[in-house]
């Protein structure tokens, strides 16, 4: 193990939970201990959340680690991973908090872990301002396996904002080394299909945004499905846009919001659909922060996104200071840019 600590400040760039997580993913990937300030600074309310205690102590329970700071409010946190462990684990955050970022946050180290891992998680599955279950399932997932980790979700119950209690498993076998990636073209559409999950809110909602996906993206009644879920499981609604190509599948997401109409919902949800079919680019902004990680631990890959946005730039930033990798991001004749991983030096 390394005894010095990375010093690292979780008010630079976007300023929220990613510095936390990404510095916790690579910590035990690389045994590198970190002690980290101003957490979550430019959030309304700063400092360590359930969500972010969740992902700590997850980080901690399958490293053995040694951990200061770790409780709720903390805006200060020093962590020092031991050997990563597989086996059984089952994290609660207690909350809606998102189930999907506490996830990301270990599976890294996990993939490297000394035997096979199934993961229970509860909390919340498809929030606003985090990657519902079904992203991670559709798009996330599909790549990494590319990459050569063997994963698998299975989604037990949906976890809406603000009651939460849902929850995910997943099984994860070791890939010590990940395989790089290249993604130049998204290929032929193979499908496109739009789903409104509701929960004990009126089923009109659900109705009337997969009219508005119908009428702006111009997909007919096949391509629109409403599903319902046991009124226990809400109450809650979800939007998802799904666009499968041959190299690439994207999933954008738009939640039910009091007092917001169901139509500016879906108008928003499927502004972002066509933004991304506009562009050209492989992947979208959140699928392009995703990436950036496993590629760094691969050593090596590129794809092409958007503007990145600042998480991505962010994310970035602190993945240089765990590993010794160049990340360029170059924008191209036609507006898109280019991400490449590669040796630094």
């Amino acid at each position: 193990m390394v005894n010095e600590y990375l010093e690292l400040d979780g008010s630079e760039g976007e300023g929220g939970g990613q510095v936390l997580r990404t510095a916790l993913s690579l910590s035990l990937c690389t045994g590198t201990p970190f002690r980290i300030v101003n957490i979550r600074a430019k959030r309304k309310t700063p400092g360590l959340m359930r969500q972010h205690l969740t992902a700590v102590r997850a980080a901690a329970e399958i490293s053995g680690a040694r951990v200061e700071g770790d409780r709720a409010g903390s805006q200060i946190l020093s962590f020092a991973p031991g050997a990563i462990r597989g086996g059984d684990y089952r994290f609660a955050i207690g909350t809606a908090g998102s189930c999907t970022l506490v996830f990301q946050t270990v599976l890294p180290a996990l993939l490297r872990a000394d035997a096979p891992s199934r993961v229970e998680l509860q909390g919340g599955t498809h929030n606003p301002m985090s990657p519902p279950f079904h992203f991670l399932e559709r798009a996330f997932l599909p790549l990494l396996r590319r990459m050569g980790a063997a994963v698998s979700l299975e989604l037990g119950r949906f976890g809406f904002y603000p009651a939460g209690g849902g929850g995910f498993s997943a099984h994860i076998e070791p890939a010590p080394q990940l395989r790089p990636l290249v993604l130049e073209e998204r290929g032929p559409r193979v499908q496109a299909y739009a789903e409104s999950f509701i929960a004990a809110l009126p089923v009109h909602i659900a109705r009337r945004e997969l009219d508005v996906v119908g009428k702006r993206l111009g997909w007919n009644a096949e391509q629109l499905h409403l599903r319902g879920l046991a009124n226990d499981q809400g109450p809650g609604n979800a939007l998802l846009l799904t666009l499968e190509h041959e190299q690439v599948t994207e999933v954008f997401s738009g939640f039910a919001e009091k007092g917001v109409a169901a139509e500016t919902v879906a108008e928003r949800t499927v502004e972002q659909a066509r933004r991304y079919l506009a562009a050209g680019a492989v992947v979208g902004p959140y699928l392009a922060d995703q990436l950036l990680l496993p590629l760094a631990l691969a050593g090596a890959g590129s794809f092409t996104t958007g503007t990145p946005s600042q998480h991505a730039i962010t994310n970035a930033e602190v993945i240089r200071s765990f590993l010794d990798v160049e990340i360029r991001m170059e924008r191209r004749d036609d507006g898109a840019f280019r991400v490449g991983v590669g040796p630094g030096g």
